[in-house]
């Protein structure tokens, strides 16, 4: 029985959080109700049985706690019995437990811990908090940053949604493309700092990435938007690669010298699938674009047989609709790989002329293998020590210093 309590836990507990949210409009309150609904279900569904709906019995159960918490709370503090007499008030807790109500209510949380009005680092941590589930522990293990720095973010995330009355709502057809952004972004921070850890010793969070992808797979179901499909696809795609970007005892290896029988298949034909269904919306965006240059990637059966005219078009689209030295970057190793080093290397030199990438160590890791693909050694000794000493992970670091050490002998 147990095993069956932790079984439902960890499929309905976000869900069940997200409607006491709703009904008790509190996030705190909401998190205790919570625990004490399961507490409870420890102790009566052994004897009584799971029963039929057990979401609607942890809700119904989680608001009730809440009123009792409530009321006990009102003998010392004034004002809270207008609170129990309109918590006591509401319609019927079954009456908003169908299918679509439960939809609504985890993507009204995924927009309220996303809201714009809160700093990027915030909605990071409460989303992965709230919406994933994560303990604050694992938020700041994740981002390598201490637990109470953590832990204060997400308490004055929640205080400001609180005391700003940010509402807890999906936004209206006229914000939800900027608001939808910012819950994409969010997203891809969650995956990309899985895919490629920004510091420590692995080089794949494994449990960042599964956790982007199920959120975006969540969304995907909630919100049908081609956009939404383009990020979970591009997720999909290099995920795909997980299993081949790392050698067995944790070295980096590059996209290349990567075996291309590793990469799963079936994230592949996901992939390709949502990115094509977007693309043929005409309402795709940037998320869309990437995804369908990752699928370029993924349809080659070797590096050598890689389609760099196409990467190389879609680069272009891509920096015309979001112009950013990074993608810049990557448009460049593209031109690189289609027309040559020394063309890839004039556009990596002019960006870092620019300044804009001067802390970037991937553009001076970009310009080192092209100077050394042109014997150019000198040139590339120094571009990979400048990008040694700006990368944090411990894979990357130890990749530039084995080229380091190749050169120089």
């Amino acid at each position: 029985m147990d095993a069956d309590i932790r079984d439902i836990y960890q499929r309905e507990s976000r869900r069940v959080l997200a409607t006491l949210i709703r009904l008790l409009g509190d996030f705190d309150l909401a998190e205790e109700a919570l625990q004490e609904a399961f507490t409870a279900a420890l102790v009566q569904w052994p004897a009584d049985g799971v029963p039929d709906n057990p979401r609607a019995w942890l809700v119904s159960t989680g608001r009730f706690k809440a009123i009792d918490q409530i009321r006990r709370r009102a003998r010392f503090e004034t004002g809270l019995e207008a609170l129990v007499d309109q918590l006591e008030g509401a319609s019927s807790v079954a009456d908003q437990l169908d299918e679509l109500h439960i939809g609504d209510d985890h993507l009204r949380l995924i927009f309220t811990c996303c809201h714009p009005s809160l700093s990027v680092e915030a909605r990071l941590a409460l989303t992965l908090r709230e919406v994933c589930g994560l303990t604050t522990e694992a938020v700041a293990s994740a981002f390598l940053a201490p637990t109470p720095t953590v832990a204060q973010r997400i308490v004055r995330a929640k205080a400001k949604i609180r005391d700003a009355n940010i509402p807890y709502e999906v936004p209206g057809p006229r914000e939800l493309p900027e608001r939808l952004e910012t819950v994409l972004g969010v997203i891809y921070l969650v995956f990309n700092e899985g895919y490629s850890a920004s510091a420590g010793e692995a080089l794949i969070r494994r449990e960042l990435c599964e956790e982007a992808i199920r959120l975006g797979r969540l969304l995907a179901d909630l919100l049908p938007e081609p956009e939404v499909d383009g990020l979970l696809a591009l997720m999909l795609l290099n995920d795909s690669r997980r299993a081949a970007r790392v050698s067995d005892d944790g070295e980096l290896i590059v996209l290349e010298q990567q075996d291309r029988g590793l990469w799963d298949q079936h994230k592949i034909l996901e992939g390709g699938e949502r990115v094509t269904r977007a693309l043929a919306s005409r309402r795709f965006g940037p998320y869309t674009l990437q995804a369908a240059i990752s699928a370029v990637h993924a349809e080659a059966p070797s590096a050598g047989a890689t389609d760099w005219e196409q990467i190389v078009g879609l680069y272009d689209a891509l920096l015309a609709m979001n112009p950013s030295p990074v993608v810049a970057l990557n448009r460049a190793v593209a031109v690189a790989m289609r027309d040559g080093a020394e063309s890839g290397l004039a556009l990596v030199d002019a960006l870092l002329g620019d300044g804009e990438l001067t802390d970037y160590h991937l553009a001076h890791a970009a310009r080192a293998d092209l100077c050394r693909r042109l014997g150019r050694d000198a040139d590339a000794l120094a571009a990979y020590k400048a990008a040694l000493a700006l990368a944090r992970q411990a894979p990357e670091r130890r990749f530039l210093a084995r080229r380091i050490a190749e050169l120089s002998a």
